[in-house]
């Protein structure tokens, strides 16, 4: 037993938020307390991101942050960002351990070994199921790790290796230890999870249908999954299903078909389209959100206007939007036009003016109908009283007041202007 303070820090996707609450059990079931990043701690954990550089930005920061709360702390750095950059880091002074994707789940193990400054960033070829601590509303379940599609334009096969996964059965059986902790809705993450099973020879719809027969567990969302995978036989599950919810993350990257082919994308935008009509036909009112990048070579003011032109096209609700910057060792360091930074940057705000637009008019479609809510225990002030807010099936934040009686619990509720949690004026 050890008994330290612990804090984490977490950048990144859902998964890196798994995979950092799987160590937070460990440090705990050893003693350890947890504190908050921004008090002092006697062991640092700053689990990393590297899909741009802002994030390997903020890596640094919230490193030299935790070396200077305490610089006789143990400080350790795993993820994406100390595996492709293990000699970047290793130069800032007071950094003890730096573990990429192969070796950071066994931190704990290097610690209460004594290990001496240890730098373990071998090829990532190992799978372990992880899933966030539940706050009695959400759990995020790492369900799939890799990816063998190597875009153009991505750093994260070199970060986390090749696609890998287990079997439909050992996942279910986590599934199950995370019913029991009583959350009600599971995120099902994962680098491409649309790829879940190929290597054992079973399929991602195998893993859907075999967790929608958990029935403790209410509610499921599939946090992302590639559009050239989301096959009709999944979005009709989905549509049929016991508790998956209408709510879909597709990528997108661009809405040019040229720089689509230079991406290395696998699909077009005659697919993408095609699938996206495919779930508003069977689901009306489902929330469908895309990740695009805004500046990738080749992005001229022609091809632009075919991106703001395909996207305006698209039955979407959001687009989470992204500048582009050159990753190391990509294959776009090498191909097309370099696009000026001040143009890539009003490329995205373009986008994301267009983003906003789609998700009013998400939201005004919503108004007057009744969705089913799972309300959470953050408590909000406002000038009405004091108010709880939770997500709609349809993933519309809405809010009402507070009753602690309701954390945890799914209920229907109106939609009105009123009750919608938004950034923006509704109508």
């Amino acid at each position: 037993m050890i008994s330290k303070t612990v804090a984490t820090h977490t950048l990144g996707c859902k998964l890196n938020f798994a995979e950092t609450s799987d160590l937070v059990r460990q440090f705990v079931a050893e003693g350890c307390k947890v504190v908050d990043f921004h008090e002092k701690a006697d062991i640092y954990i700053i689990n990393t991101c590297t899909v741009t550089a802002i994030a390997e930005k903020k890596c640094r920061t919230a490193i030299r942050q935790a070396i200077a709360q305490n610089p006789e702390a143990t400080v350790a750095v795993i993820g994406c960002f100390a595996q492709n950059n293990a000699k970047s880091v290793a130069q800032i002074k007071g950094v003890k351990y730096i573990l990429g994707n192969h070796d950071k789940h066994r931190l704990l193990d290097y610690i209460l070994s004594s290990a001496p400054a240890t730098i373990a960033v071998e090829e990532p070829k190992s799978f372990n199921l992880a899933y966030s601590s539940s706050d009695r509303t959400r759990t995020f379940f790492k369900v799939q790790d890799g990816c063998d599609y190597f875009c153009t334009y991505c750093a994260i096969p070199f970060a986390r290796g090749r696609n890998r996964s287990a079997s439909v059965d050992e996942t279910v059986a986590i599934a199950r230890q995370i019913a029991n902790s009583g959350s009600k809705e599971v995120v099902l993450t994962g680098v491409n999870t649309g790829t879940f099973g190929k290597q054992n020879g079973e399929t991602f719809l195998d893993l859907l249908r075999a967790l929608d027969e958990i029935d403790c567990i209410e509610r499921y969302r599939i946090s992302s999954i590639e559009p050239n995978l989301i096959t009709d036989e999944i979005i009709d599950f989905v549509a049929s299903s016991r508790a998956f919810l209408p709510h879909f993350h597709i990528p997108l990257q661009s809405g040019s078909d040229k720089v689509l082919k230079m991406m290395h994308r696998h699909y077009d935008t005659n697919l993408y389209f095609n699938k996206l009509t495919r779930i508003k036909s069977v689901m009306p009112d489902a929330c469908i959100a895309a990740d695009i990048m805004a500046g990738f070579n080749g992005e001229d003011e022609t091809e632009f206007q075919k991106v703001c032109q395909f996207v305006e096209s698209l039955p979407i609700s959001y687009l989470h939007v992204f500048t582009y910057s050159d990753r190391p060792n990509t294959a776009a360091l090498k191909l097309g036009e370099k696009i000026p930074m001040n143009i890539r940057r009003q490329h995205s705000q373009a986008l994301h003016e267009i983003s906003d637009r789609k998700k009013k008019a998400f939201y005004e479609s919503q108004i007057g109908k009744e969705r089913t809510v799972l309300w959470e225990s953050t408590l909000h002030s406002t000038p009405a009283g004091d108010m709880m807010q939770g997500w709609t099936d349809n993933y519309i934040r809405l809010q009402r007041p507070y009753d602690e009686s309701l954390i945890g619990a799914i209920t229907p509720y109106a939609i009105t202007p009123e009750t919608i949690v938004a950034d923006f004026e509704m109508e």
